[in-house]
């Protein structure tokens, strides 16, 4: 696991060299065990290492044998033992042990099809140099996984091509403009993060997941295009269906990846809770490994505590099982390094940061996680409340919009009285604008409905022409060609799982230098569990009934017999306990570069409607880190300006 960077498009080599400085070192903790570097005549490229497979002959870039093609890799191939074996009866020699060599191999072997072949997760950039390491470099070609588990962002700037695994990497070169984007900032808004391909930096995207796009110094007019190699929509009939064999089929499959994902040459561990999820990926991995260490966040407040049942998991697996109590006095005297992992900002996030902190103080680099099965075999409240908010959008097309807006006035007056304003407002949203957004599902995962967020925005209304507007009309067009089951999973897989869970796990777990794994995820596991029937995955009604048959004797009762809860702090108390000054300071203290789009003014009318209970606490929660966020990465070019500090050579463009 590691943090690649690099930069196209500067004349002089010296320049370079500055410019990648400075982008290793705002990576340094997601490789601090060492880094690598390749510099030629207009192109260089980066990387940060955290050792997790061939500790001693794993370090970048790696080299093909004849040197005129290198790599620079963050993340893992699963099933490198076994395509280096086919590589290796194709007459290629390798050097190391590690999974990174087997990439390049691949590349030579196969050219671009060679993803096709990776089970894993990753982000690189291969380096084509025919005259060997001290010629030009002639291409490069950078790569995401599949399902977007880790991170590649990049930017133009003056002709200048950069990319980076995190955007305060990018900002540290000092040559992007630190502006906010106007188009991007809607998404926060509407949904707690920022949707692909945005960014909150005006002229710095993501690469999509299942994407390639490639690099041609000298000869590159324009940003590159992303293109597509893999799409989970296109892909969910290639495997073999039907629900013969379903359970024991899904069975195999998860195995075999968890199997995969053990493999390492450090400790590792994994995070768990008091669910389904978790349970079973700790139960087929203690089945493959000795000295499974566990891990679990508890809290003071016994309500929101998973303990027991975690305790009694890990007694019953063999674990050697670690609880980590966290109250609200400890989170805010360590918020500021919590809110300093956010490489973009989520209104989740930070319930990672201190599970992943606790993963590394006991030694460990890498952990496995549970993150994909809710997508996958219907754990979320999606899976029942999309097919309601559809018939009340569809509803709503036949009443007058003022009469919608009357009847929506006073369900969501009735709603407040229980408590439950904020999902009235979802309802209501969907009723009096149920074209606002391409797909109901959007409308449940809704952070601020559309007609708040227009408000908020003080009539910054164009999102209708961005990128990550269009994507999510087109992945609601893909998602509504299959059945309404399979809709929400492929929905909730390309946003809430792309744009939050995973974009933050891997924020926050580097932040830590710790690199975490999701079983679920495996692209084999995804194609099969989406080709199946939505009835054999909801038998009788029963949320996750086909996961809870594959697994079978390794699930207790008291796990699979529980009510789904989230991993979630006491938010709602701490922001009225020991948070409450320290959050009530930021919205005193909002930042001027976000006063033009969201005043002060609409942030504390939030703030205070969540102190007189009529809204919950991922509200201001939300735009706090969004403050915040902006301050720390923003303000006066905060991060460039730090790491120049480092640097007295000036970068002309």
């Amino acid at each position: 696991m590691c943090g690649i960077c690099g930069v196209v498009g500067i004349e002089q080599p010296k320049h370079t060299q500055v410019l990648l400085r400075r982008m290793l070192d705002a990576l340094l903790h997601r490789g601090p065990d060492g880094e690598g570097s390749l510099i030629a005549a207009s192109a260089g490229v980066g990387m940060r290492r955290l050792s997790i497979i061939d500790l001693p002959g794993g370090n970048q870039p790696v080299w093909n044998e004849s040197e005129t093609l290198a790599i620079f890799y963050n993340g893992e191939i699963y099933n490198f033992r076994d395509l280096r074996c086919e590589l290796e009866s194709l007459g290629h020699v390798f050097r190391t042990h590690s999974d990174t060599e087997t990439v390049v191999h691949a590349y030579e072997a196969w050219g671009s099809d060679f993803l096709r072949r990776f089970r894993g997760m990753f982000a690189f950039a291969l380096v084509e140099m025919p005259d060997g390491p001290k010629g030009p470099i002639t291409r490069i070609f950078l790569a995401r996984d599949r399902l977007g588990i880790k991170p590649l962002y990049y930017a133009v700037v003056d002709g200048a091509f950069l990319f980076a695994s995190e955007v305060r990497a990018l900002l540290a070169t000092g040559l992007i403009p630190t502006k906010l984007s106007s188009s991007a900032l809607p998404s926060y808004l509407l949904f707690g993060s920022l949707a692909e391909p945005a960014t909150l930096v005006d002229g710095i995207y993501s690469l999509p997941p299942g994407h390639w796009m490639e690099i041609s110094p000298g000869k590159q007019s324009g940003a590159p295009q992303p293109k597509p190699y893999w799409s989970v929509e296109n892909s969910c009939d290639a495997t073999e269906a039907g629900s013969a064999g379903g359970a024991q089929h899904l069975r195999s499959l998860l195995e075999s990846s968890v199997r995969e994902h053990l493999i390492a040459d450090v400790p590792l561990g994994i995070f768990l809770s008091s669910g389904i999820d978790s349970t079973a990926i700790a139960a087929l991995a203690c089945r493959e490994h000795r000295d499974i260490q566990s891990f679990t966040m508890i809290f003071p407040e016994m309500d929101f505590s998973e303990a027991e049942i975690a305790q009694a998991t890990a007694d019953r697996l063999g674990t050697h099982h670690h609880a980590f109590l966290l109250s609200g006095e400890e989170t805010l005297e360590r918020l500021e390094e919590a809110l300093g992992a956010f490489d973009l900002p989520s209104m989740d996030g930070i319930n990672t940061y201190f599970v992943s902190w606790a993963a590394r103080q006991a030694g460990l680099k890498v952990a496995l996680s549970g993150l994909g099965s809710d997508e996958l075999f219907g754990g979320y409240p999606t899976f029942r409340t999309v097919p309601r908010i559809r018939a009340i959008a569809s509803a709503a097309r036949f009443v007058p919009k003022p009469a919608r807006v009357g009847i929506a006035s006073a369900f969501v007056g009735a709603a407040s009285a229980t408590g439950r304003a904020d999902w009235a407002r979802k309802i209501a949203g969907a009723w009096i604008e149920p074209a606002a957004l391409p797909h109901p599902y959007y409308f449940t995962r809704g952070l601020f409905a559309p007609r708040q967020a227009r408000a908020m925005l003080q009539g910054h209304d164009g999102w209708l022409a961005s990128a990550w507007w269009k994507r999510m009309e087109a992945q609601s067009q893909l998602a509504d060609a299959r059945d309404a089951f399979s809709a929400i999973s492929l929905l909730e897989l390309r946003s809430y799982m792309s744009n939050t869970l995973l974009r933050d796990t891997d924020a926050m777990s580097m932040a830590n230098s710790l690199e975490v794994r999701v079983p679920f995820l495996d692209h084999r596991l995804v194609e099969f569990a989406l080709s199946l029937p939505a009835a054999e995955k909801t038998r009788g009604g029963i949320p996750k009934a086909l996961l809870i048959e594959a697994l079978g004797e390794l699930l207790p009762r008291e796990v699979t017999a529980r009510k789904k809860r989230t991993f979630t702090f006491p938010w709602a108390r701490w922001l009225r306990g020991p948070l409450q000054s320290r959050v009530a300071r930021s919205f005193s203290e909002w930042s001027p570069l976000l006063e033009p789009l969201i005043s002060r003014g609409s942030a504390q009318s939030v703030w205070r409607d969540f102190a007189a209970q009529k809204t919950t606490w991922s509200r201001p929660w939300s735009l706090f880190v969004l403050n915040e966020w902006v301050k720390k990465n923003l303000a006066s070019g905060a991060i460039a300006a730090d790491v120049r500090e480092r640097s007295t050579t000036a970068v002309p463009i």
